[in-house]
């Protein structure tokens, strides 16, 4: 291992510390009462908690829902004809569909993919980029809308989806383009 790596491995074992004693520090020197500031800050935080959790629950009953009926794999056989005229994995779709509502139920899957064909395999690397060009469209907006009170959605819906089927497109493309 380099002298320079070592000092970022050092470097980023003291980073959190660190980070925390600059804000102690500074808070001190501004005198402002730091715990009172602390506990304001997680009883606002519960209380958010609190106001998401009924949305946050019914979108992983929605997707338990969704996995457990079958319809995942109904959407997965409209799009068959399309998978198999441009040489598209058929576990891509699902994990694209599901990466919409819950990143944890998409990680679980992209899992299950790389213990079935490997992370370093055409279908892992493709689905490894997805991952990380993606969003959670539709729990990213229920909890930072619903927690600022934003009801008119309809241009952010679009252009997320938008942006979540280019970055798939993308991801497929990029996954067969590399070599393995």
């Amino acid at each position: 291992m380099s002298l320079i790596t070592s000092c970022f491995y050092t470097l980023s074992n003291y980073m959190i510390p660190l980070v925390l004693g600059y804000i102690v520090f500074y808070g001190f020197c501004k005198k402002i009462p730091i715990y009172e500031t602390f506990l304001t800050g997680v009883k606002e935080g519960f209380q958010m908690v609190i106001e998401l959790a009924p949305t946050l629950i019914g979108l992983l009953v929605a997707v338990g829902i969704l996995r457990s009926s079958g319809c995942l794999a109904l959407l997965c056989n409209i799009f068959t004809p399309l998978n198999d005229a441009f040489g598209i994995h058929p576990e891509i779709i699902p994990v694209s569909i599901v990466r919409l509502f819950s990143s944890s139920a998409a990680t679980g899957m992209t899992l299950d993919i790389f213990d079935t064909y490997g992370p370093d395999s055409v279908i892992g690397r493709t689905i490894s980029i997805m991952m990380s060009s993606t969003e959670t469209v539709f729990y990213t907006m229920s909890v930072y809308y619903l927690s600022i009170g934003v009801t008119k959605t309809k241009w952010t819906l679009i252009g997320a989806l938008i942006c979540s089927i280019a970055g798939t497109i993308i991801s497929i493309w990029l996954g067969m383009l590399l070599p393995v």
